[in-house]
């Protein structure tokens, strides 16, 4: 029975691990490896020091940090501002990558 008990706390530590792991979906870095940013599972934009700078929902709105719309990612890669005015194309581009792109790191 204890072998058993061993067994099923280190089964739940593991996930517990791995779920940590899968916070942090995708880590951003530049030219020398340094981490610039952090774009979670969730659509959450942090920078390297882990602080929130911005939101990508499933609908493709893009919003600030203060959840204030700044742009949005069309299905068809259209890229626009918070007006709905275009500023680039993204055609074939995972969504949160174009965001990222245009609204929080290059653009």
């Amino acid at each position: 029975m204890k072998t058993i008990k061993r067994y099923i706390i280190a089964v739940f530590m593991l996930l517990a691990v791995a779920g940590g792991v899968s916070a942090y979906a995708q880590t951003m870095q530049d030219g020398s490896y340094r981490t610039t940013g952090y774009i979670k599972s969730d659509g959450t934009v942090q920078d390297s020091s882990y602080r929130t700078i911005g939101h990508i929902k499933s609908d493709g709105t893009v919003q600030d940090g203060s959840y204030r719309t700044v742009g949005h990612i069309k299905s068809d890669g259209t890229v626009q501002d918070s007006s709905y005015r275009t500023i680039g194309h993204a055609k074939g581009v995972n969504m949160k990558w174009a965001a990222c792109f245009f609204f929080f790191f290059f653009g």
